[in-house]
């Protein structure tokens, strides 16, 4: 089971998908590298970084890619087909009592839920709130045409801690708290698809929504 550091920031900053601007400086990444289903023809470089104050959790991702496509605008929508970054997290130290799952597009686009497991007992987030998930992408909105070259996106959000509390009862984050998690990279409708976790799952029927693979987050 892998298991990530994530460190407290003290202060606050806007999302704007620059990964090296001095707030993720000395932050630590980790890598999503374990195949899931498919052999792609292409790996994407796929590299994440996470930190927490008392409001928020700070998530940013920065993907070296090729054949990126993402046409989905709609909040909620499958985003999981275009080239996409997914961040399931279980906001205490459980594999059983679910998580929430939050997917989003190389064009920005949100899908956000709360589900005991894999289409089981599903909790509709509000839009207002999926709205308040303050993010910034490099790429453009919409890539309808396929960007089969080498290319560098990033993507990165904040998540309120307070909003997280209206549909679950979470544990505050503090030196010593654990949450569960895994993070992913997919592209379904590309001439790539792949499917990436940062924690391994090895299971008869592989799939993302398996939170007994989750790793763990350790706050500092």
């Amino acid at each position: 089971m892998n298991s990530y550091n994530v460190k407290y920031f003290d202060g606050d900053f806007t999302p704007d998908a620059n990964w090296d601007k001095p707030e993720w400086k000395g932050v630590e990444p980790l890598a999503i590298t374990n195949k899931i289903l498919t052999e792609p023809l292409f790996i994407p470089t796929t590299k994440v970084k996470l930190m927490y104050n008392k409001n928020y959790i700070y998530v940013i991702f920065k993907v070296d890619d090729k054949f990126v496509r993402s046409v989905r605008t709609e909040i909620n929508s499958p985003v999981s087909q275009d080239s996409c970054v997914e961040f399931f997290f279980t906001p205490i130290n459980s594999k059983t009592v679910g998580y929430f799952n939050l997917e989003t597009n190389a064009g920005g686009t949100r899908l956000i839920r709360f589900q005991k497991g894999h289409n089981i007992d599903k909790v509709q987030i509000d839009i207002e709130d999926i709205k308040s998930i303050k993010l910034a992408h490099s790429l453009p909105n919409v890539i309808e045409k396929e960007i089969i070259e080498e290319t560098t996106w990033t993507l990165e959000y904040k998540i309120s801690l307070k909003m997280l509390a209206k549909y679950f009862k979470i544990t505050q984050p503090t030196k010593g708290v654990i949450w569960r998690a895994n993070l992913y990279k997919t592209a379904t409708d590309t001439t790539n698809p792949h499917y990436l976790a940062w924690n391994n799952i090895i299971h008869h029927d592989p799939h993302f929504h398996l939170p007994q693979f989750f790793g763990e987050l350790k706050f500092l």
